[in-house]
């Protein structure tokens, strides 16, 4: 899951109209809770990736892809009637919703396609180049959202970093994952062009339930039909491959994504992305501890400057109203 201020599933995710007045923040820094919930966020999230590698085996790729949007929408869906959340008022944002959701759908059948070629360990860091492909983006659609010289210096780390990785023959398991890498750099791409779409169209005031709902509601419709294209549905199903699409869709998309709405409510939006760098690092340490991946020297020195590009990016951002980060905060 695509936000994309990131967290970033999405998440990722993660998102030029005229500015909207700043959200209520009733906090004006992290204290120790917020620190706590959004370093196990970032764990939680880190550790998705590794749950769709595993999945991969009992489920062809973008049919699982499609389950979990669809698990979720049921799920979310029960939670805005719960809370009694709006959701089917004219507003005006019908079709930049189904732009934004065929680009999720995208983005996630790339990721998981992806995976079936590379690893988790070196996924992770080429998914995570979507803040990269916002801050060019918003850079000239958004003027208040300028590349700075910290922000540029930022990007060249990332890219370096990239370059590294994609160098890396020690912790490269095949030739063929290099098609997977190019995949998850493609996926960051659509995940960041979701963002734009949600910052820059009348997705930036609706709320954060409404616009994950657009994705998760075309995504599924796109992509159950989709996996027909792609082979048999079913691979090895177990139960541990259930339980990795289960986790996905209630533990990732359903709950974890709800707190981090909390969070945004509740603090300040630019200290909690700086934590972005997090996402990446466990995805690594998790698929080189659960998937004995290999991770060679230049896979560490690409987490490294990949990482610090996320800090500096997102470092001293201004707070973005929830809305807003609802496509951006979404990490995979």
């Amino acid at each position: 899951m695509r936000n994309s201020t990131l967290p970033s599933e999405a998440s990722g995710a993660a998102e030029s109209v005229a500015p909207t007045p700043a959200p209520h923040v009733a906090r004006d820094r992290l204290d120790a809770r917020a620190v706590t919930l959004v370093f196990l966020l970032s764990a939680c999230w880190g550790f998705t990736q590794v749950t769709v590698k595993f999945a991969n085996a009992g489920f062809q790729p973008v049919f699982q892809a499609g389950l979990r949007s669809a698990m979720a929408c049921v799920l979310v869906f029960a939670w805005c009637w719960y809370r009694r959340i709006g959701l089917f008022e004219r507003d005006g944002t019908l079709w930049a919703g189904i732009v934004a959701g065929l680009l999720f759908g995208v983005e996630f059948m790339l990721i998981y396609v992806g995976l079936d070629y590379t690893t988790v360990s070196r996924s992770v860091l080429f998914v995570y180049a979507m803040p990269f492909v916002v801050a060019i983006g918003t850079h000239f659609l958004i003027p208040a959202e300028r590349l700075t010289v910290v922000k540029v210096i930022g990007m060249t780390a990332a890219f370096i970093g990239l370059v590294a990785a994609f160098s890396d023959r020690l912790s490269l398991p095949s030739q063929s994952a290099l098609f997977g890498d190019l995949l998850c750099l493609l996926a960051a791409i659509a995940w960041g062009a979701t963002t734009l779409v949600i910052k820059t169209t009348k997705l930036a005031v609706a709320s954060a339930e409404k616009v994950l709902l657009y994705q998760l509601v075309v995504s599924a419709v796109l992509l159950l039909p989709a996996s027909l294209l792609f082979g048999p549905l079913i691979r090895d199903m177990t139960a541990l491959t259930v339980g990795a699409v289960v986790y996905q869709a209630v533990i990732v998309v359903a709950i974890s994504y709800l707190v981090w709405f909390w969070l945004l409510r509740n603090y300040p939006a630019g200290d909690l992305s700086t934590f972005a760098f997090l996402t990446p690092v466990f995805g690594l340490l998790f698929g080189a501890m659960l998937l004995s991946e290999p991770v060679g020297p230049r896979l560490i020195l690409a987490l490294a400057l990949v990482a610090t590009g996320l800090y500096l990016v997102a470092y001293r951002r201004k707070p973005v109203a929830l809305k807003q980060a609802a496509g951006t905060g979404l990490p995979d």
